[in-house]
């Protein structure tokens, strides 16, 4: 999947609810060695950064005719997947508080809360969102 593709399905996946990665930003984070991509047919992609033993998933995103079909978890399992191939034993991931699929998503993965940055995100009006950290083990 391009890098143009994966900025589209990321402004639409993300339209009024947090920043919108530009094709620019993704091209660069896909230049550097630890980033790896992981991609769900041109639905979806997540862009994953693998420092072993610890991963950390920075996006996923589903173009939004496709949500609510189980792309999500799939590209999810895949991200795991890759992480563990990759020598990761922990995966760590962030999500805004008011993302209730992405919290549903990560929940049903296994993933476990283990804190909280208040006021991280900023929305349209100057809203501040609670940023959601989580964890999940991999060697099981």
């Amino acid at each position: 999947m391009t890098p143009a593709r994966m900025a589209a399905i990321h402004a639409a996946a993300f339209a009024g609810h947090g920043q919108i990665w530009a094709e620019a930003e993704i091209a660069a984070m896909l230049a550097k060695p630890l980033i790896h991509a992981v991609t769900l047919g041109q639905e979806g992609f997540a862009l994953l950064q693998i420092i072993p033993p610890e991963a950390e998933l920075l996006t996923i995103a589903i173009s939004p005719d496709a949500q609510g079909k189980g792309h999500g978890r799939a590209l999810m399992a895949s991200v795991m997947a890759q992480a563990r191939i990759g020598g990761g034993r922990r995966l760590f991931l962030e999500v805004a508080a008011d993302n209730q699929a992405a919290l549903a998503l990560y929940t049903s993965a296994q993933f476990i809360q283990t804190g909280k940055r208040r006021g991280y995100y900023q929305r349209t009006g100057g809203v501040a969102v609670d940023a959601i950290t989580f964890g999940c083990d991999l060697s099981a």
